[in-house]
């Protein structure tokens, strides 16, 4: 469906040129979506296959553990898109403290988007509001080391910024000038707030990730904090308690229909093509988490009993009371049907890099993967994790 232009132009001047920036309109889309019965489907798919997503989780033998490996297979990916070397592997070592294969700065990008997601999940676990203060600690998070150190971290931009081209003047994309960044993302945090009416979470993903990106608020990290943006949504209204379903893969796979769709809906306002393909997105990635969860089970040997913390947790209450701030609920233990102790997505930490994981746990990991990139990604739901550059986001 075609509507007006979801936006208007305002003339800045940049780097000694004149060129149109591109201001959005607040969230919801005006008219309202077009629910044809094809898109109402698709969204009906993907509702479906995230509930199985989130249920499959119960039967993991060590839920962490594939979490663990999980969640760094989508630092990888998400960074891959942004023109980063680094492989898994190359992540697993440096968490060791050992050397990488890749550029280091590669692989300290890739460990801060394990620590910005870490901490925004973290946050959103103690009750704290998915708001710009919260995007702004993500993305301090994000940029703490590395090549965007020296870019603002956790600031929205002052200046003028573009996507593709050498310059302004010969962009793909001018977003909102510097004066109207601030305006931009307080309409969007009220809309991520169910002002002025509330939004499914599947859908307000959809619709905030592309109003995010194009403001694109920041001076570096805009992309990967777009992607983490849909997971901190659906986790934050409960949709996934585990943070089990990543996109990038799809997008890097898909990613010219990706860009071709954002400038649809800036232009066009045609929203429901591009909720069409997140949609495709979502049922497509969390078949392959699916797979992936499914697999790990299979593989895994045989628990033996072990006495220590499990024999504790028999004498405690069949019924825990949950912490008030806690906006995870925990899930019983599928092997004692009681109550899990702590909330999900405990990741290990060593005292000397807060941002890192416990040795134990990588060495596992490294030994079962064979420190091989391929392996990992079998288990991680992808069949390769072929290193693409692409045009910085």
């Amino acid at each position: 469906m075609k509507r007006m232009r979801q936006g208007q132009y305002e003339i800045v001047s940049t780097v000694g040129e004149h060129v149109r920036a591109f201001v959005p309109v607040p969230l919801p889309p005006s008219p309202p979506i077009d629910w044809s019965p094809a898109l109402r489907q698709g969204f009906d798919d993907a509702l479906v296959a995230l509930g199985r997503l989130d249920s499959v989780t119960s039967l993991l033998p060590d839920v962490s553990l594939f979490l663990y490996t999980y969640v760094r297979k989508e630092a990888v990916l998400s960074s891959m898109i942004e023109g980063t070397q680094s492989s898994l592997s190359d992540l697993l070592l440096f968490e060791m403290e050992e050397q990488p294969g890749a550029p280091l700065d590669d692989v300290r990008e890739v460990s801060n988007y394990v620590a910005a997601m870490d901490h925004g999940l973290a946050r959103l676990r103690d009750g704290f509001p998915l708001s710009l203060r919260l995007l702004r600690e993500v993305h301090r998070k994000l940029l703490a080391d590395g090549r965007g150190c020296s870019r603002n971290p956790g600031e929205f931009r002052t200046s003028q910024n573009w996507i593709g081209g050498t310059r302004p003047g010969n962009a793909t994309y001018v977003p909102p000038p510097p004066q109207q960044v601030t305006a931009c993302m307080g309409a969007l945090e009220r809309f991520l707030n169910d002002q002025p009416e509330p939004t499914s979470p599947l859908l307000k993903a959809a619709l905030a990730h592309v109003q995010f990106e194009t403001i694109h608020p920041f001076l570096d990290g805009n992309g990967r904090l777009g992607r983490l943006l849909i997971t901190l949504i659906l986790c934050e209204r409960q949709v996934l308690r585990d943070p089990m379903l990543y996109l990038s893969l799809f997008f890097k796979t898909h990613r010219q229909a990706y860009y071709e769709l954002l400038n649809r809906v800036r232009i066009d306002g045609d929203w429901e093509a591009w909720l069409d393909y997140f949609a495709e997105a979502v049922t497509v990635t969390a078949g392959q988490a699916i797979g992936a969860a499914r697999a790990s089970r299979t593989a895994a040997p045989p628990r033996r009993h072990l006495a220590g913390p499990r024999e504790a947790d028999r004498t405690q209450p069949r019924h825990r009371q949950q912490d008030a701030g806690s906006s995870l609920q925990p899930r019983a233990d599928p092997r004692t049907h009681r109550p899990r102790t702590q909330p999900r997505l405990q990741l290990p930490r060593l005292s000397r890099h807060p941002q890192r994981g416990d040795r134990a746990t990588r060495r596992n990991v490294m030994n079962r993967c064979g420190r091989s990139d391929q392996d990992v990604a079998a288990t991680c739901g992808t069949s390769s994790l072929n290193q693409h550059q692409s045009t910085n986001k």
